[in-house]
């Protein structure tokens, strides 16, 4: 298997100025932590409302956000948005997410030490907002999917994504594919 140096794969995606900090998730040693930082910086949202998942044996399973990583897994033959993302391959937006039917389990589940909170950005409010995309290989094989939310109490207070967005986001999938947090096991 010949695969390029990480370096080497991000000089082939040339970045938008708004998509620059992505360049960072490319660095050895960065955690999931460090990514949902950057993409929460770029697509200017909390890191709670950002999810990375990897595929690993049939399974979605979390690495961002850190609490849900021991929850469980989404199978990729479930209902799931996350596992319709990785098997159609096709990115996809939510503006009125609250309405989808979703199985909403791991939005109930609480980070260790957050307590409830009532304001309308807390990580336990709803999510309102949606984009979904797949992690795809250089043989568009799925690696994994970045979903990036807005939550809220109400969904007029929480700002629509755009096509734009959509393709920063597809965009930036690319970037992480030949990333150290999705390559390493």
């Amino acid at each position: 298997m010949n695969q390029k140096p990480a370096n080497e794969a991000l000089e082939e995606i040339v970045l938008p100025e708004n998509l620059l900090p992505l360049g960072s998730v490319l660095s050895e040693g960065i955690t999931p932590l460090e990514v949902s930082m950057v993409l929460a910086k770029v697509f200017k949202v909390q890191h709670a409302e950002v999810a990375l998942l990897k595929l690993e044996g049939g399974l979605l399973k979390f690495i961002f956000p850190e609490h849900l990583r021991t929850t469980g897994a989404i199978p990729i033959s479930s209902k799931a948005i996350a596992a319709h993302t990785a098997l159609s391959k096709k990115a996809e937006i939510f503006n009125n997410f609250a309405r989808v039917k979703h199985a909403s389990i791991f939005e109930t589940i609480k980070p260790l030490g957050v307590e409830t909170d009532d304001s309308p950005s807390s990580p336990l409010a709803p999510i309102q907002k949606l984009m979904s995309v797949p992690i795809l290989d250089q043989q568009s094989a799925v690696l994994g999917v970045i979903q990036i939310s807005r939550k809220g109490l109400d969904p007029k207070f929480t700002q629509d994504f755009s096509r734009e967005d959509l393709h920063d986001l597809e965009l930036a999938a690319g970037v992480l594919a030949a990333s150290p947090v999705m390559l390493s096991n």
